[in-house]
């Protein structure tokens, strides 16, 4: 990550009963600001439905999430991604792109955003290889969602809503934002 986006200037730690510590590390340049776990990857993600979790095998992940600072206190963010990269260890959930992921709450104070749209990695920062018989670390994008554009990737999907976004030139990491025209 620190090839990729330089020296983080802050970072928290969180950790939930029965998991492994989840840091948030911050990120500025320029008027972005980026936000991404470490600790999520190291355990690999395992399917909900299998008999036994391989404890080498698997998906490993971190999510990185960038927005435009100053214009909201997004610096709130840092347990929602906390949760987030903790619901592998809690939920059983494997994190691939086009999932969607939801805290129930907003992002930050005031966001209009509840959950977030996994994007396809391999813009930002590149896969971190492993020594076999590891899986890579995927540092996947999270693209913030209003309650009413996850409820309309729910029937239509995660392409069509980026299409969406694509064709209004919404601004992503706009964090006052608000939803995207759906009709």
């Amino acid at each position: 990550m620190r090839t990729a986006l330089g020296e983080p200037d802050a970072r928290a730690a969180v950790t939930f009963l029965g998991t492994d510590r989840i840091e948030v590390l911050r990120f500025q340049e320029g008027d972005l600001v980026r936000y991404a776990t470490l600790g999520m990857s190291a355990l690999p993600m395992t399917d909900p439905t299998a008999t036994l979790a391989d404890p080498v095998k698997g998906p490993r992940a971190e999510l990185v999430l960038s927005v435009r600072g100053g214009l909201a206190d997004t610096d709130k963010v840092l347990r929602a991604l906390a949760v987030l990269a903790s619901s592998p260890q809690v939920e059983g959930v494997v994190v691939t792109p086009g999932a969607s992921l939801d805290v129930g709450e907003p992002l930050w104070p005031g966001a209009p955003f509840t959950s977030v749209l996994v994007a396809e990695p391999g813009g930002l920062v590149e896969d971190l290889e492993l020594d076999e018989p590891l899986d890579p670390v995927r540092f996947l994008p999270l693209l913030p969602m209003t309650p009413n554009e996850a409820a309309w990737k729910r029937v239509h999907g995660a392409q069509a809503l980026q299409e969406r976004w694509l064709t209004n030139g919404t601004d992503l990491r706009d964090p006052t934002r608000t939803s995207v025209p759906l009709e």
